[in-house]
């Protein structure tokens, strides 16, 4: 039990968003939002004004803050910050990519499907050799 993870119980864990407009809306109309004490909000809406930079230092700040337990970026933010996404490794919070409205969920680009494909692959190879 030493490596599982420990998510926050005396407060609600949260639940972070990077994505389009239209996304971050419907999620915070379905509750989601937050702002705390800070003034900090657990969600990032990217247009076309939004730099890389603050893509990237939005989705660190949502992967270390204590608080949130997962982190909803569209799969086309993600592919933005790519290089972030894939080394990212901790289970909590998880990154769950997600489609959004003009950009369709694309499965080869997932990061955390890629990881479980190459784990079934080396267990099917590993349970081939007994």
């Amino acid at each position: 039990m030493a490596n599982t993870a420990h998510i926050p119980t005396s407060n609600s864990a949260l639940i972070a968003m990077i994505a389009d407009e239209d996304t971050v809306v419907g999620f915070l109309l379905a509750g989601v939002g937050n702002v705390d004490l800070r003034r900090k909000a657990n969600y990032l809406i990217v247009d076309s004004k939004t730099t890389d930079k603050q893509i990237e230092d939005a989705f660190k700040e949502f992967t270390t803050r204590t608080d949130i337990a997962i982190v909803l970026i569209s799969q086309y933010v993600a592919n933005m910050i790519r290089f972030l996404v894939d080394s990212y490794n901790k289970p909590i919070p998880a990154i769950l990519e997600i489609p959004s409205k003009n950009h369709p969920y694309d499965p080869a680009h997932d990061s955390i499907l890629s990881r479980v494909k190459h784990l079934f692959n080396a267990e099917s190879v590993a349970s081939t050799r007994h």
